[in-house]
């Protein structure tokens, strides 16, 4: 065989194409970030990304003493939840972008005894000469400047007498209930002859999909989960005694740790998108 005839029967490969490979179907598959909000920064024509868990503010952490009456100037009565600070809110870690890649202050909150705290935690409070504290909680800032470790927070500098915030807490467990006091179901006929009063209805068709969907409210485990309340209003700070009255109320029993930071208001204190 020669040479030319050789050549000739070895088939030629296509170019690679880009869009070929790229096809719809796996473009869709592909992830896509979201983000919750936009700010065009001054010195860039690059947005500035503004995370969902970045907090307007500082914040500071409380127990939960319960709530009462408070009477106002005009003699109006207001319900009002009692926050108590015990020993703590102090600085512990100070994360800037160039070490651990995101701006945050991480706070310390109620002194306990050095038995009950691990060794590691122990050792990330000793690091820098801060006392033994039970709770650690981290506030994501846009910036960090003016912070530093071993630095106490004060409620009455953070916040004035008619400020919104926003609370963080564990709401009281309830046990097993059934669907209608978890999720607000009606309830069935109650006239003679019905025989599901209480009970769910359909959860699903029998063949067609033939399971329970994941998610579907049912009845099971209610309370117990972290939860905020937002633009609550603080009505009363007295500093003798320590304690803030927040109108309304928040989540937990008496006794519950509390997180409470300045609330979030698009376009005041949280960029727009």
């Amino acid at each position: 065989m020669s040479l030319s005839s050789a050549s000739a029967t070895i088939p030629t490969t296509k170019p690679f194409s880009t869009s070929a490979a790229l096809s719809s179907s796996f473009l869709l598959r592909l992830p896509v970030k979201r983000f919750s909000a936009l700010s065009l920064n001054a010195s860039s024509s690059r947005p500035t990304v503004v995370s969902a868990s970045m907090e307007a503010g500082i914040g500071v952490m409380g127990t939960k003493l319960g709530m009462m009456s408070y009477f106002d100037s005009s003699g109006t009565v207001i319900p009002v939840t009692v926050v108590g600070f015990r020993e703590g809110n102090i600085v512990t870690q100070v994360k800037t972008e160039a070490t651990d890649g995101y701006d945050a202050v991480q706070v310390g909150y109620r002194r306990v005894r050095d038995r009950k705290l691990t060794k590691p935690e122990l050792g990330h409070l000793e690091k820098s000469g801060i006392i033994p504290l039970r709770h650690l909680q981290e506030f994501r800032l846009q910036s960090v400047e003016g912070f530093e470790p071993n630095q106490r927070i004060l409620m009455q500098e953070l916040f004035n007498e008619g400020d919104l915030v926003d609370v963080s807490g564990t709401t009281i467990g309830k046990g097993f209930q059934g669907g209608i006091k978890r999720h607000n179901f009606k309830r069935g006929l109650m006239s003679h002859g019905s025989k599901s009063h209480r009970q769910l209805g359909s959860i699903g068709a029998g063949t067609t999909p033939g399971r329970v969907y994941k998610g579907k409210k049912m009845p099971g485990r209610m309370g117990g989960t972290k939860t905020k309340i937002r633009k609550l209003k603080i009505v009363k700070i007295d500093n003798e005694l320590n304690v803030v009255m927040i109108k309304g109320a928040v989540p937990g029993k008496p006794g519950n740790l509390l997180r409470i930071t300045p609330a979030k208001i698009v376009g005041k204190n949280i960029p727009k998108n």
